[in-house]
């Protein structure tokens, strides 16, 4: 078949007269073009199936398929369809008998020069890498259900015969080995390098058709540049998207492990981000930073910026996240007071707070876990809240309860039931923070963690569905009341099949990317409904809760081992139903909960009592995973 070849002379436009854009690994004062040659290959056959874009620019390659326009994967069949074209990184050995493994059964075995994860499901032996590629937790202490492995720590889930990450969170998939049975031998076959990483990232296209762009256009923009907003844009590469794309953030940033500001405070930028700069570059995703955008024309499809500077677009996905909400109190703007959300202002907040008096305003996630990071850094912790006991919304009392008891073990001082009334400062700088109680505590350091709002200002007078309380209203492909507009992340609220399909805001990191995967492939037309079970964890003291399902308006919580020791269960329930568990120092059972609930299944209350309550069996075949 004869072929021919393109060579695209792609030309990024990278400033605009005195405003400086700061694109992707990129910051220039003066006009500059830098010019990108693009080979590809394109059969014969191809050459017909090119289209137009509806803005008269050039398409991705698309092809049909029973009438549906679906873009053309340039990399879907790769050349090299070996893995092991380097003899010197290959590995070979044989671990173990054929009969050392039943059914469901998984193992860490060790070639020699790394670990691989031996699963055996249905008679058939898969080989992938053993470690979670988000942060490394061993995935034999996972959970194996129906052809994948759930990561016994945050979640993540992956396709064992494929590798290929089908939950969240995360970003890269594991690489995955040959098996072979000799002589009642299990053999793997595996890179060295793949030994080594334990992790895949997969195949993407690039754009081929930039130089048909100015620089106020493009076919994909993503506002917000989060977990939500990253993942969109990787999955339409994955997916064969070969038109351009362009994601704009108000942070200074590429794309950070945002959990990490909280629970790892003295982190730097270049540390906690999702991808390296030049991942951007090869894969032809565009990122504008410090860039507001101020208002979105969806009639006309242009994004205004707040300078002025507009942009259009084709495919809008709107994933901006929440605005941290502020104190009302008078001295709320002095110097020293936090809301943290770069990580300029958590290393500034360590650095400031090291052997110093802190104020924490508000029991959160980010406030219990500012609050734990700096317990055995700064000269005192105090933290302010207007519950009684933290989290007691969401893990209930008695959870609560014994989370404060760490606390206060670890020298952090509580001042429960009461606000903040005033914020004093001496010579500009915070001196005292000052209780409706009366209470004044000394303070060095203010840190406010007091909940948030979502990002959507903006788009008040856009004609896109917003609700009572800022929340963008979407359906279960992630679609907005506009077409060709999707909202992903903090700032939605989206029917949860988990309970009825009951429009839910889950503003949680796991979430946000299944959001950014599902809206880019309903982008592409392939009507994908969202269904994922909530999956969360915080870490205070060395110590995660972890957390999955959707317990908002539980009436009853069962606890299965010791609070006290910090080593239990605990499973929410609504009148017959458990709607959520949490654990502390109990995995996989999280894992193990969502698992069943992501396979429609449901888990009376009734049969947790008689287990927990009368040491009684009852239906636990979810939880021993020996029942249908």
């Amino acid at each position: 078949m004869s072929s021919r070849q393109l060579v695209l002379q792609v030309c990024f436009l990278l400033t605009r007269g005195d405003h400086d854009l700061a694109w992707t690994g990129v910051n220039v004062f003066k006009l500059k073009k830098v010019e990108v040659k693009i080979e590809v290959v394109i059969p014969e056959k191809e050459r017909s199936k090119e289209e137009m874009s509806p803005n008269g620019k050039a398409s991705p390659l698309i092809y049909k398929v029973n009438g549906t326009a679906r873009h053309y994967h340039l990399e879907e069949h790769p050349i090299a369809s070996n893995p092991y074209h380097n003899p010197k990184d290959v590995v070979e050995a044989s671990v173990c008998h054929v009969k050392d493994l039943e059914n469901g059964q998984m193992r860490e075995v060790d070639l020699g020069c790394g670990k691989a994860l031996l699963i055996k499901e249905s008679g058939e032996f898969h080989a992938v890498g053993h470690k979670c590629p988000h942060y490394g937790a061993p995935l034999v202490k996972g959970v194996l259900s129906k052809g994948r492995v759930r990561c016994p720590w945050h979640g993540a889930c992956f396709n064992i015969g494929t590798g290929d990450i089908e939950d969240f969170p995360g970003l890269d998939s594991l690489p995955r080995f040959q098996v072979k049975i000799e002589k009642e031998k299990v053999y793997i076959r595996a890179s060295k390098q793949a030994l080594q990483t334990q992790r895949r990232t997969k195949m993407m296209a690039k754009c081929i058709s930039l130089s048909n762009y100015n620089l106020s256009s493009t076919n994909v923009l993503i506002i917000g540049a989060g977990a939500a907003g990253l993942v969109c844009a990787e999955t339409l590469r994955q997916e064969g998207f070969s038109d351009r794309i362009v994601m704009c953030t108000m942070d200074r940033h590429l794309p950070y492990d945002r959990p990490k500001l909280s629970k790892s405070m003295d982190s730097h930028p270049e540390q906690i981000a999702l991808r390296p700069k030049e991942f951007f570059c090869t894969y032809d995703i565009e990122v504008l930073t410090e860039m507001q955008v101020a208002a979105v024309d969806v009639k006309s499809k242009i994004a205004v910026f707040k300078d002025g500077f507009k942009m259009e677009y084709n495919k809008l996905l709107i994933a901006t996240g929440n605005t941290p909400k502020t104190l009302s109190c008078k001295g709320k703007e002095m110097e020293n007071v936090f809301n943290i959300r770069t990580p300029e202002d958590a290393n500034r907040v360590v650095k400031l707070a090291t052997s110093k008096n802190v104020v924490i305003v508000g029991a959160s996630f980010l406030g219990m876990e500012v609050a734990a990071y700096l317990a055995d850094r700064a000269h005192s912790v105090s933290l302010v809240e207007l519950e009684h006991v933290p989290f007691k919304k969401f893990f209930g009392e008695r959870v609560g309860r014994a989370v404060m008891k760490m606390f206060e073990n670890n020298r952090v001082k509580f001042y429960m039931q009461t606000e903040v009334s005033e914020l004093r400062e001496q010579e500009g700088k915070l001196k005292e923070v000052v209780l409706k109680s009366g209470k004044v505590l000394r303070a060095d350091v203010c840190v406010v963690g007091v909940g948030a709002v979502p990002a959507t200002g903006f788009l008040k007078q856009s004609g896109i569905n917003i609700d009572s309380k800022g929340f963008i209203v979407v359906n279960k492909m992630m679609q907005t009341n506009i077409p060709g507009v999707f909202a992903a992340g903090d700032a939605v609220t989206f029917p949860l099949a988990l309970r009825n399909n009951k429009k839910v805001n889950v503003p949680h990191w796991q979430m946000a990317h299944m959001h950014g995967r599902i809206a880019a492939l309903n982008m592409l037309a392939h009507g994908t409904e969202i269904s994922t079970v909530p999956y969360l964890w915080t870490a205070m003291f060395g110590k995660s809760i972890r957390y999955a399902g959707h317990g908002e308006g539980f009436d009853d919580v069962i606890i299965q081992g010791d609070l006290d020791e910090l080593k239990f269960v605990a499973f929410y329930t609504k009148s017959d139903e458990v709607v959520a568990v949490a654990s502390m120092n109990y995995d996989p059972i999280v894992s193990k909960v969502a698992e069943v609930l992501a396979a429609g299944r449901t888990i009376r209350k009734r049969d947790v009592e008689l287990f927990v309550r009368h040491g009684k069996t009852g239906d636990m075949s979810w939880l021993t995973g020996k029942g249908t």
